[in-house]
């Protein structure tokens, strides 16, 4: 049996769907071509963990600098480690390769503990509010992965995929965070993104850290 690193907590993991919610009891965001990853700091101690657990810390210098430059005692943060290229666009291959570990970047989307308050029961739109508040001013490490609550799903879907994104995650109004696979997070995928198709090519998770 694998022991799970002290202070980790498996991260919520979506449910793909075959086309996004419409329904106005969901929230959605971007999905960006990356890796998950939890950010821990607890007092002067920093750990990046991939979705399975693995330390990642050595890897991600900026993100490290930004989540010790955060004011809190403490806290656990769920987001996407991506690399841009000269377009600004999320390059998988940038991430593969290691070609530009120290200007990765965290796309934060969820806060799961804060100075010792356990926040997995709370709404995501309090989860949100506190990642808001935590996150202010910004760092060159670390950005907000924004969300609409007031947009129809198919609409964001339609305009990711149009401007070449991975896709959208979609997330049930009012859910509390669970370690998992999770029917109140959908995954709808751009399927002529290049995710898509290196997945369907690879199986990627026997060498790299997992995607969401």
């Amino acid at each position: 049996m694998r022991i799970l690193p002290t202070g980790f907590i498996p991260p919520c993991l979506p449910t793909k769907a075959p086309r996004p919610p419409t329904a106005s009891e969901w929230l959605h965001e971007i999905k960006h071509d990356g890796y998950r990853v939890i950010a821990c700091k607890a007092g002067e101690q920093m750990r990046l963990y991939s979705r399975p657990g693995n330390d990642l810390t050595a890897q991600f210098p900026l993100i490290v600098e930004a989540v010790a430059r955060l004011r809190s005692r403490s806290c656990i943060i769920d987001g996407e480690a991506v690399a841009c290229d000269d377009d600004g666009m999320a390059s998988f291959d940038l991430l593969r390769y290691r070609r530009r570990d120290d200007r990765v970047f965290l796309y934060a989307f969820d806060l799961v503990e804060l100075n010792g308050d356990d926040l997995r029961r709370d709404p995501i739109e309090r989860r949100k509010a506190h990642l808001v508040r935590l996150l202010a001013p910004t760092r060159p490490g670390l950005r907000l992965n924004d969300w609409l609550d007031d947009v129809d799903g198919a609409t964001i879907f339609e305009h990711a995929c149009k401007l070449g994104l991975e896709g959208i995650v979609s997330k049930r109004k009012g859910s509390r965070y669970r370690s998992g696979r999770s029917e109140d997070w959908l995954k709808s995928k751009n399927p002529e993104c290049p995710a898509v198709k290196r997945e369907s090519e690879e199986d990627w998770g026997r060498q790299w850290p997992r995607k969401r």
